[in-house]
């Protein structure tokens, strides 16, 4: 089974590049964000507790991300692997995944990160926000606080799957297209 990592700030393209990946390579998307949206849209308890938590822009408590994705992990049939998007976003989570897998004698398979300036960042997120109408895309403060918490609390895994040898970068700036045949060539 392989365990490959999306990373990269918000707004670098991770949810646009996963369906070709997913698709290309028969894995099952993970984004940490999606089920969260889920939840909030049924109006679950995690979901109304996540709710405030993202309109804030602060992160979702690690035991209920961690939860959710081995659920995923023990429940998904008939696919090649998994992509995380949005999970690990700290140090503690990568641990936590590391342990998570090596409960089945699994390991992390490589780290694909999309990078971008910051600049292009405040510019994506807020043409996401237009086009999907996301709330939490929406103000300004709230897409500065998540670029500042990942600057600070996720930035770290590039150091933690460099260690690894399982860290590849990925220039984030160009078309879909080019960006998208820059993440196959690596994968491949």
């Amino acid at each position: 089974m392989k365990y490959y990592i999306l990373f990269g700030p918000p707004g670098a393209g991770k949810g646009t590049q996963a369906g070709a990946m997913v698709e290309r390579y028969n894995l099952c998307h993970l984004s940490t964000g999606e089920l969260l949206r889920s939840e909030i849209a049924a109006g679950t308890p995690l979901g109304l507790q996540a709710k405030s938590l993202i309109e804030a822009g602060n992160l979702v408590p690690d035991e209920v991300v961690e939860g959710m994705i081995e659920s995923k992990f023990a429940s998904t049939k008939g696919v090649d692997g998994f992509l995380l998007d949005g999970f690990p976003r700290t140090i503690a989570q990568a641990e936590a995944l590391d342990a998570m897998l090596a409960k089945t004698k699994e390991e992390v398979t490589a780290c694909v990160s999309i990078m971008i300036p910051d600049a292009m960042i405040h510019e994506r997120i807020a043409k996401r926000a237009l086009i999907e109408g996301r709330a939490d895309d929406a103000k300004d403060e709230v897409v500065q606080n998540r670029i500042n918490t990942y600057h600070a609390k996720t930035e770290p895994l590039i150091q933690y799957y460099k260690a690894c040898g399982k860290y590849r970068e990925i220039n984030g700036v160009g078309t879909i297209e080019e960006v998208r045949e820059r993440i196959f060539k690596t994968m491949d």
